[in-house]
């Protein structure tokens, strides 16, 4: 057997091979084995490592179950973790070739020190000869297991620490086994980047993280900074005293965290942070209705809470708010009066420049037992708030608010469950963090979908709105730096690793790029390309980076600046934010630590030197990126960057994209807004970049305007007629694994294809007929069963799509008649 070839097949995740092994165990006897036992110990890596054996399965009698098995854990550190990637074979040693696998790849570590397959194959299959076996897996009471072993170097000490972090680019916090709403509020800090800056500055070196809420703080958004494994919040809870949660109302929480860090960032750089960012101001007027009394007091406020109750919508909650009777259980104790009936009016001589604003869903049951509603209760995604502003307020600041997070309760069949809806940055991406659990979502969907489980109008009991003037301060403040390192905490060990790996792309990497974002790193879907990397010292500066990529490129250091690009998810990256020279002498390390995730950088190469400023990029002209959707060859043309003024409309563009396409300078455009491979917004070419919310790094695809009459041509030879719904397919496509049969006897063995979920079984066998170069008619594919294994004809005449046909894997197997 050819263990090299085998091993070969498994996915190129292009990081560095440490070490590779193989490792056969002749198993014997096999009717009389107990219910589990372990293999000899072999070496991979300079670790130890055996098979695990189920014969009569882990949890089901009627399949084996195999691992592989770290096995001197003692030996090692809790922080000890090795990535691997593995294949397991059960094999005949006289039929070697027709061999059961199952390959995988796992973070092993103190909490997950074995990973395998429970349903590894059928347990009365193992001993007479089936799909296509002229002997059984076991004869005469024997077989053979080897695993594949291939351990791969971690750079960084965060590869694969958690799927959620790879396919999303963010992480949670750890469950602590109870539910609350305290790991959703804590992640809706750690996103304002002011904040948690600000954080930063707040502890001494005394400190001690169970005496100081701004020490227990500062470890956990540490931690989540440099893509920690998993997230701990024990020492953060214990600041409260708590061993289990026990605080319920989320608005005595925060003011308690808001209260203590107000007192510890006194006398530091970060000093009236907590105003800042949460605090307006506001007139109350009470008038009761019965006596001669009246009061005015202009006070400060932290949040605005509304009762679900009373009103349906954030609008009519507002409006009530500001002129409201106090009476029956809610009434006004006025200062020798006692308990009135009163008229409350309400006038907001500032808005925060984040607002959170609460909502009550409390009440009480027919046996007087206080119960959460779950009555409906709307909220925008933008709302203008100027009009309940006092007319002698300050209205220099606009006030308009962007909805930045919704925190959510849902009752579950009796079981309660907390989770945040956050959007971390100043793109439309939103996510899900459910504890540990990080997912992207369609904010739209969930709030617009009335068949969601989770459907938000019904279970939100906390709205977060960032003033959207106040966003770029938000997410990049104007604080002085100061970033965390890991001597900062003793107690936490890291691995020693000097070297830091920056990818850079630049103009001509977006124009071959065909899928979504501009450039693709991870998704085998679309063509990956050959990036651009420098391998540099963490301790080198930014200043020493640029001229290292000058010397790469041939560029002179004046003609280039980077952009750091921002990964929203395993398929999407965005410009983020310039690299201007206020960095020049910040260590690579700080930099990627401001960033919280790999260093990616995007080059812009200019014809002649510029001055790159040192200060943020301050500017009405916006840099975006062009696509263009050709219809003839149904597929993306990138088109390069371009920069516009914000305050010009769309149509603008007009001739500019006539131009870089080479079209006639009166062809009709349709313009579309790239927001997320969910969201395609068309554009009114009327309106300004400003008011389409166009921002640095947003990318727009055009296409030309059709005719009903083209369009049902289009439609009729089944082709993709708009960019909303070719991103609608680009999102079905799916990389299928087509092994021959019989490779010994077929030219290609086996090849991959990028096909559309939704094709027929017939438009599938056209295009392997394609790739392989024959008759259509000669071609049929065969199904596979749990394990991998050929298992049935599929009949030509099927009506289902590929995406039925594929039920277990990814792989169909092909016969040439």
């Amino acid at each position: 057997m050819d263990y090299e070839a085998i091993a070969n097949k498994m996915p190129n995740f292009g990081h560095e091979i440490k070490d590779f092994q193989y490792h056969t165990w002749k198993v014997t006897n096999w009717n009389n084995l107990p219910g589990i036992l372990t293999g000899p110990e072999f070496e991979v890596g300079g670790w130890k490592w055996h098979i695990l054996l189920y014969p009569f399965g882990n949890h089901n009698l009627n399949k084996i179950s195999i691992y592989l098995e770290f096995v001197d854990q003692q030996r090692e550190n809790a922080d000890w973790h090795a990535c691997v990637q593995f294949v397991l074979l059960l094999w005949n040693s006289e039929e070697p070739m027709k061999y059961v696998s199952y390959h995988a790849w796992h973070r092993f570590d103190a909490e997950n020190p074995n990973w395998g397959i429970e349903n590894f194959y059928d347990r009365n299959k193992l001993f007479t000869p089936s799909n296509n076996r002229i002997r059984p897996l076991i004869e005469d009471g024997s077989c053979n297991i080897t695993a594949l072993v291939r351990v791969l170097k971690d750079p960084t000490g965060t590869l694969w620490s958690g799927r959620n972090m790879r396919f999303t680019g963010h992480i949670g916090l750890k469950s602590q086994g109870i539910n609350t709403f305290f790991n959703s509020v804590i992640l809706s800090l750690y996103y304002i980047r002011y904040f948690r800056e600000a954080v930063y500055f707040a502890s001494k070196e005394s400190d001690k993280p169970v005496r100081s809420i701004a020490s227990a703080l500062q470890k956990v958004f540490y931690q989540l900074n440099v893509s920690a494994p998993s997230v701990d919040t024990t020492e953060l809870t214990k600041f409260f005293g708590w061993n289990t949660l026990s605080v319920s109302d989320v608005r005595k929480f925060i003011r308690i965290l808001q209260d203590n860090l107000e007192n510890d960032m006194k006398n530091t750089k970060a000093d009236g942070t907590v105003s800042k960012l949460f605090v307006g101001t506001m007139k109350t007027h009470i008038k009761c209705v019965n006596v001669d009394y009246e009061s005015l007091r202009f006070e400060d406020y932290y949040d605005i809470q509304f009762s679900v109750k009373r009103c349906s919508t954030l609008d009519d909650s507002f409006a009530y708010y500001v002129q409201e009777t106090l009476d029956r259980d809610n009434k006004y104790n006025a200062e020798g009066y006692g308990l009135q009936v009163v008229k409350k009016s309400v006038v907001f001589e500032s808005f925060p420049s984040i607002l959170h604003i609460h909502l009550d869903r409390s009440e009480y049951d027919a046996q007087n037992n206080l119960v959460k509603s779950n009555n409906r209760y709307e909220f925008p995604m933008e709302i203008d708030l100027q009009k309940y502003l006092s007319p002698n307020a300050d209205k220099s600041k606009p006030s308009k608010y962007i909805l930045h997070g919704v925190l959510i309760n849902v009752d579950n069949n009796g079981c309660n469950q907390y989770f945040a809806l956050l959007k971390p940055g100043k793109s439309g991406r939103w996510y899900k963090f459910c504890d540990s659990q990080v997912t992207g979502v369609s904010i739209k969907k969930m709030l617009y979908n009335n068949d969601d489980e989770n459907f938000l109008f019904d279970n939100a009991y906390m709205l977060i709105y960032y003033r959207e003037s106040d966003i770029n301060e938000i997410l990049y403040p104007s604080l002085p730096k100061h970033h965390l390192h890991e001597e900062d905490f003793p107690h936490e060990k890291k691995k020693e690793n000097n070297h830091l790996q920056i990818l850079i792309m630049n103009e001509e990497m977006f124009k071959n790029h065909k899928g979504f974002g501009i450039i693709n790193l991870y998704d085998q879907r679309f063509t990956l390309p050959e990036v651009f990397q420098i391998d540099i010292l963490k301790t080198d500066s930014f200043d020493a980076f640029k001229n290292a990529a000058a010397t790469k490129f041939k560029i002179p250091i004046s003609q280039i600046r980077f952009w750091i690009i921002e990964k929203q998810d395993s398929i999407n990256f965005r410009l983020d934010d310039l690299m201007t020279d206020d960095l020049l002498d910040k260590t690579m390390d700080e930099i990627r630590l401001t960033y919280y995730d790999d260093l990616r950088f995007y080059m812009e190469v200019y014809e002649k030197p510029i001055d790159v400023k040192k200060k943020r990029l301050k500017t009405s002209s916006i840099i975006i990126f062009l696509k263009y959707f050709n219809l003839h060859t149904q597929s993306l043309e990138g088109l390069g960057q371009l920069y516009v003024k914000e305050n010009y409309t769309v149509n603008v563009l007009f001739p500019i994209l006539c131009k870089r396409k080479q079209l006639p300078s009166n062809t009709l455009l349709d313009i579309y807004k790239e927001v997320d491979p969910n969201i395609i917004e068309m554009m009114d070419p009327n309106f300004t970049f400003k008011k389409c919310n166009i921002q640095n790094g947003d990318i727009i695809c055009f296409q030309n305007t059709l005719s009903n009459e083209e369009i049902e041509e289009h439609v009729a030879a089944n082709r993709i007629y708009s960019i909303p719904k070719f991103y609608e397919s680009l999102l079905m496509n799916i990389v299928v694994h087509f092994k021959s049969r019989f490779g010994y006897k077929d030219p290609i063995p086996e090849f991959k294809l990028v096909l559309n979920k939704d094709l027929t079984y017939k438009s599938v066998v056209n295009q392997v007929a394609i790739h392989l170069n024959l008759d259509p008619l000669k071609l049929w594919f065969i199904s596979v069963g749990s394990s991998g294994e050929p298992k049935s004809k599929i009949e030509s005449t099927t009506d289902q799509t590929l995406s039925k046909l594929l039920r277990y894997s990814s792989l169909l197997y092909y016969e040439i008649l």
